[in-house]
């Protein structure tokens, strides 16, 4: 499995959304430039992440976006599986129930399970609010 660009952006976006959470909505402009990312390519994002109600936005020239919850409520997973679809290494494991016609002889089929098992236990234990800790815990160690 490998995240897209436009995954990992999102990721950045919520961090760095959360970092910046005084109160005050951020504009696009701001989180593109801190994040070296192109604000149009964020405008795309971010109207996703609005669409599915992980940010509130508001107009004018004071305008920009916010967390719709807390940090501590938005895991990795949720964030991941809006822009990437579904996270299952292998086609077969996408679906409630695998319908493959190889999945009683299928040699490989307990590996893909433990391998979606793993993803799934890191990415939906993983909050925001973890990302954002790691990254100040980062720049912490950084300065020593």
């Amino acid at each position: 499995m490998k995240i897209s660009t436009k995954g990992r952006y999102a990721l950045r976006l919520m961090v760095d959304l959360a970092t910046h959470n005084d109160g005050k909505p951020v504009s696009i402009r701001d989180i593109a430039s801190r994040q070296n990312i192109s604000d149009k390519y964020l405008e795309q994002i971010i109207s996703s992440l609005n669409k599915a109600g992980y940010v509130k936005s508001s107009r004018g020239p004071q305008g920009g976006y916010t967390l719709a919850k807390g940090a501590e409520e938005y895991t990795v997973g949720m964030i991941l599986r809006l822009t990437e679809g579904n996270l299952a290494p292998v086609a077969c494991l996408e679906d409630e129930v695998n319908c493959c016609n190889r999945r009683e002889q299928c040699a490989t089929l307990m590996l893909w399970r433990k391998l979606d098992d793993a993803i799934k236990g890191v990415v939906d234990t993983v909050t925001l609010a973890d990302l954002v800790d790691w990254q100040q815990d980062s720049a912490n160690n950084d300065m020593l």
